[in-house]
């Protein structure tokens, strides 16, 4: 039971990481949305946490090869998971970011972060209240 829930807290805590790491990257789209030439970027949250989190990762390693990951490091896969956005209409001086979408984008994964987030604390308390014998 404990590695049961060892497993999902690891879990969670990676998708807590990866949404940071995502809402960090809508916020430098957004920022840069009047930058001319700026290419939007978009994360493949799935394909991540999918890498982050499949076989043969273990905890002690796990949060490195995210990062890595996520930064593009040696060793990470940062072009599978980031990706240029599409652009919905044609700009005049290139730059691609919506922001329509990126204010969609921020408020979703900003929830999505305030649901993983209260899951983690809702799990902890659990846990401790067992441990107590409550």
């Amino acid at each position: 039971m404990i590695q049961r829930l060892s497993e999902t807290l690891n879990f969670q805590s990676e998708a807590l990481m990866l949404r940071s790491e995502r809402q960090r990257l809508i916020a430098s789209n957004i920022a840069n949305a009047d930058t001319p030439g700026y290419v939007a970027r978009e994360m493949d949250f799935a394909s991540a946490l999918r890498r982050a989190t499949g076989p043969g990762t273990g905890a002690g390693v796990l949060h490195a090869r995210v990062q890595g990951h996520l930064q593009g490091q040696p060793g990470g896969r940062a072009a599978a998971d980031l990706r240029y956005a599409a652009p919905s209409q044609t700009n005049l001086d290139r730059n691609t970011v919506d922001m329509d979408r990126e204010r969609a984008s921020f408020v979703d994964n900003s929830l999505k972060y305030e649901a993983t987030l209260r899951f983690i604390n809702g799990s902890v308390k659990t846990m401790l209240d067992a441990i107590k014998g409550q």
